[in-house]
């Protein structure tokens, strides 16, 4: 089955800030415009290509998601993976994309391709682009039923797939010994969802409201893990609610749940802790929204473990 590989340039400065980092899970590859992003699959290559004078590749990562965001929450979500080292500098950047005088309060909205398991080649390993058409400055597709696309393809998998087996040929006359892998038929890469990327997905999966209360005042939601990341919990869309943040805090500790028939329950110590509670027992035994989607659904087996382990009843 072929699969999809996509070169778009990048600042260098969004480079530069980035590829000194050596323990990046995830990045937000950004866009001023907030256009939407349907050239890949989840699971599919993005490379990064720098601007003129450099016109060579310099890394990439896997494809997890696309969306368009406020700026400050993808700062919220991504921090120095959105690469600026503050929410001014990202916002100055976007305002200089835009060509509008920037203003502290404003919070734009920008294109977002979220990637996992980022990497940025040393300068000795920079390369360009086959057949990139002059002057083009947007981005471009290329498969892997073709000869461009399979090799920008193998070329990603040492870095995304790392550990796997190498061999050297050079049985083209004149060549010298290249590396080359031994993938097979080229194939989606399941990624490894960083805490950026749970938080996104899981908003979107939810239609940016809160499963319980309905709310859709986007700075007042959160993506809660069901089973904590500390407790061996996953970064999975299905070990994710969507809830308004008084709730998850609430959540997190305890004083509510959710159940596996998907209903809202409150725990009695809220009354007898701080007596008070009454907005939220009466959404007690409320039944809350998931996705349509069975698979992005919560787990049913993190839902018990919450039930059982961090529930107070």
């Amino acid at each position: 089955m072929p699969v999809r590989v996509v070169v778009a340039l990048t600042d260098p400065e969004w480079f530069r800030h980035l590829r000194g980092k050596s323990d990046l899970s995830e990045v937000n590859f950004w866009a001023p415009s907030g256009r939407s992003f349907r050239a890949l699959t989840p699971g599919e290559v993005f490379l990064f290509r720098l601007h003129a004078p450099y016109r060579v590749i310099v890394g990439g990562g896997i494809f997890v998601h696309a969306d368009t965001l406020p700026c400050s929450l993808a700062w919220e979500a991504f921090g120095e993976a959105n690469g600026a080292a503050t929410l001014g500098q990202m916002r100055a950047r976007i305002a200089r994309h835009r060509k509008v005088v920037p203003d502290e309060r404003t919070d734009f909205v920008i294109g977002c391709r979220i990637l996992t398991q980022p990497f940025f080649l040393p300068e000795s390993e920079w390369f360009e682009p086959p057949n990139w058409p002059p002057h083009f400055q947007g981005f471009k597709t290329y498969s892997t039923e073709g000869s461009d696309g399979l090799m920008l393809w193998e070329l990603a998998q040492p870095h995304v797939q790392p550990g796997a087996a190498y061999r050297t040929s050079s049985a083209q006359s004149g060549a010298s010994d290249v590396p080359v892998a031994r993938w097979g038929e080229p194939a989606l890469i399941r990624p490894r969802l960083g805490q950026g990327a749970f938080r996104i997905i899981v908003t979107g999966n939810y239609d940016r409201r809160c499963a319980v209360t309905g709310e859709r005042t986007l700075p007042a939601l959160d993506a809660a893990h069901i089973r904590p990341y500390a407790d061996h919990g996953e970064h999975e869309p299905s070990n994710g609610l969507l809830l308004r943040r008084d709730i998850h805090s609430l959540f997190d500790r305890g004083y509510v749940t959710v159940t596996p028939a998907h209903h809202f329950e409150v725990s009695r110590r809220i009354r007898d802790e701080f007596e008070n509670g009454r907005d939220y027992y009466a959404m007690h035994g409320t039944a809350i929204r998931v996705p349509d989607r069975s698979e992005l659904q919560p787990d049913l087996d993190a839902l018990r473990w919450h039930n059982e382990n961090r529930f107070l009843g």
